[in-house]
């Protein structure tokens, strides 16, 4: 069992910028590949981004591609997004998820191969 739990949502302008922060704690939580969601009102939760448990490969969709960036400090178990040059549809509940071995990369951003989730938290973008 792995618990997540995320932090550092909140209000910001457009524009400016968050850092999400996931902390993983349970048996071997270092050694899971991680992924952030969101899921914004009357919408499907969707992928963001993930890193590999070494931290060795990232994955981002393209609405994020260099506006945020997914790293992790295992001494620390915990996993990072930092999210700059926000924009009004980055408003959403952010979601940190855990898996563990994954067969492909394409299963790093399908929200059914992710088994632990956090409890979200809120990122709202103002003008």
């Amino acid at each position: 069992q792995v618990q997540l739990v995320e932090s550092g949502g909140g209000l910001v302008q457009a524009g400016g910028s968050l850092r999400l922060s996931c902390a993983a704690s349970g048996r071997t939580s270092r050694n899971y590949n991680m992924g952030w969601f969101r899921q914004a009102p009357g919408k499907e939760r969707e992928f963001v981004a993930a890193i590999s448990w070494n931290g060795g490969s990232t994955y981002s969709s393209d609405s994020v591609k260099g506006r945020f960036t997914i790293s992790r400090d295992n001494t620390k178990n915990t996993v990072y997004l930092q999210m700059n040059s926000l924009k009004f549809e980055d408003a959403a509940v952010y979601y940190c998820a855990a898996s563990g071995y994954f067969a492909s990369t394409s299963y790093y951003s399908e929200n059914r191969r992710y088994p632990y989730w956090g409890q979200g938290t809120q990122v709202t973008v103002s003008s």
